[in-house]
């Protein structure tokens, strides 16, 4: 059986924002275009989750919101999780292991974090500029040769597609 796992970083966040907190600040006006361009590519390339998992922040919410948006199909479950909030690359994979019979599932989540987790993933990173950084709202898309999430570790991800929002012409 293959998994499939869909790794997005929050897109572009307004340090501006009149909000208490990091946790609270929500999108700007360029994040808010990109995670709808994220949106319509996985979309458009069948990219769709039966699962997300998800930081429970304002910024990866609203980056949810705007993705799904624009997806035909909507997954079967959106779980935020505190502690995917500035989560470190181990606690996602522990995450990631407990995600039960999905066989497609997104995670969002913040830097430095996702980007290590998508590298220590990855058998072989893509030939992307970006990847090894991972932007705001960078996406990748890897594929695992397991029957269940718990068996997939460092290393056995292959990476099957990367797009970041300039890519997608969002500036």
């Amino acid at each position: 059986m293959t998994l499939r796992l869909i790794l997005t970083r929050h897109a572009k966040s307004s340090w501006d924002s009149p909000a208490p907190d990091d946790h609270a600040r929500p999108l700007n006006g360029r994040g808010r275009r990109s995670a709808s361009a994220i949106g319509g590519w996985l979309n458009d390339s069948n990219y769709t989750p039966d699962l997300v998992l998800s930081s429970d922040s304002a910024r990866t919410r609203e980056t949810w919101a705007l993705i799904e948006a624009t997806l035909d199909q909507a997954p079967d479950q959106v779980v935020w999780l505190k502690e995917l909030y500035h989560a470190p690359a181990q606690t996602m994979l522990e995450v990631l292991k407990a995600a039960g019979t999905a066989a497609s599932v997104m995670m969002l989540g913040h830097n430095p974090g996702i980007g290590g987790f998508a590298n220590m993933l990855a058998a072989r990173p893509p030939r992307h500029a970006r990847y090894r950084d991972y932007p705001t709202a960078a996406t990748a898309i890897m594929q695992f040769d397991a029957a269940r999430w718990r068996d997939v570790d460092w290393g056995m991800g292959s990476v099957v597609d990367f797009t970041v929002p300039r890519d997608l012409g969002v500036t």
